[in-house]
């Protein structure tokens, strides 16, 4: 079977920052097992993880595949371990063999699609386990829907497995804008959660202040905490949701209520955080959380279907051609968005 996609390839492109490159390009993949599905891909999303492969600072990358991790399309092939009928619109499950367990996946076992042996949604189609698929909800759009998985899969886990937040907390989600972040608001103030943000743009605070949370303060600011516990207002936070691990973190004690909660999915500021005395002997929790389990994307994605919640896309790029791809990497590298980078993959 023939399929075109955006592979990741050794040689870097000219004029390229990245010491790997991606060529949008045909090639063969395998016949589909019994069990497994056929999915035609409408649309996929990017992710910082991409960035992080082309700049050849993610563990075990192997050249040749199909890079992304999120994607919308129609079933083309029934899988025989699956209810799933073709013709039917579904998102695709980007964690791979963790099924259900709330303490993480089996050792050696995980995966996330988008680097070899696992399939990439950067395609015009993708074969995937017939358990890997789920209906998507119809009230999104192909560019809202192809925009969900990694980042909602991540956000869900880390807020509501992880963080444990509750309705009436007082939670601060760090780095608003990207993807993982905004879908963390997102999920927050519909369920009642006092949701305060931080990022390096006013712009960005603004928006998410428009979108429900109590108030922002730039993380860069020398008075960020101290402006954070003036809006609180004699509140604590029960949980941070953090993704960058960044100069914030060493103040985050004096904010947190006891027995609060610091869910951490990501440390993009650097190789590492201090766990101090402050924390410890606050008993604040520092838990670590990596997208998610096949059960926590079904709940996940009823989650959104229940509350109607529409992803925010920050920009589209229409056709699976080298020009769109490398403009969507370009513009997300870049760190300008609001939301998620999607690629049109059906022009029809």
């Amino acid at each position: 079977m023939v399929a075109k996609a955006a592979i990741l390839t050794e040689a870097p492109a000219t004029g390229s920052p990245f010491p790997n490159a991606v060529e949008v390009k045909e090639f063969e993949t395998p016949e589909p097992k019994e069990d497994e599905a056929v999915v035609k891909v409408q649309a996929a999303a990017l992710n910082h993880r991409e960035l992080w492969i082309l700049k050849g600072l993610y563990p075990e990358i192997v050249h040749g595949g199909a890079i992304g991790a999120d994607a919308v399309g129609i079933i083309e092939k029934k899988a025989s371990n699956s209810d799933i009928e073709v013709g039917t619109r579904v998102l695709v499950c980007p964690s791979v063999n963790w099924a259900s367990d709330k303490r993480g996946p089996k050792p050696n076992a995980f995966r996330i699609l988008g680097l070899l042996p696992s399939p990439g949604t950067i395609a015009d189609t993708i074969t995937i386990g017939g358990e890997e698929v789920v209906p998507c909800p119809e009230h999104l759009s192909t560019d809202e829907a192809a925009a969900l998985p990694l980042a909602g899969l991540t956000a869900y886990r880390a807020l509501f497995v992880k963080a444990e937040a509750k309705p009436g907390d007082h939670v601060l989600i760090t780095g608003i804008g990207g993807g993982v972040a905004l879908f963390a608001l997102q999920f927050a103030v519909v369920s009642g959660i006092n949701v305060y943000v931080t990022s390096s743009s006013p712009e960005k605070i603004e928006k998410a202040i428009q979108w429900g949370a109590k108030g922002g303060v730039d993380y860069k600011d020398p008075e960020a905490s101290k402006k954070l516990k003036e809006m609180l207002g004699g509140n604590y936070l029960s949980a941070i949701v953090d993704g960058a691990g960044g100069a914030m973190f060493d103040n985050f004690a004096e904010l947190m209520m006891p027995g609060g909660i610091i869910s951490q999915y990501g440390q993009t500021a650097g190789p590492g955080v201090r766990y101090t005395m402050d924390l410890w002997f606050n008993n604040v929790d520092l838990r670590g959380s990596t997208m998610g389990s096949r059960a926590e994307f079904k709940e996940m994605v009823a989650f959104v279907e229940e509350h109607k919640i529409k992803p925010i896309v920050s920009k589209v790029f229409k056709g699976l051609t080298q020009e769109n791809v490398d403009a969507a990497i370009s513009y997300l590298s870049e760190g300008q968005q609001l939301g998620k980078v999607v690629i049109e993959i059906d022009e029809e």
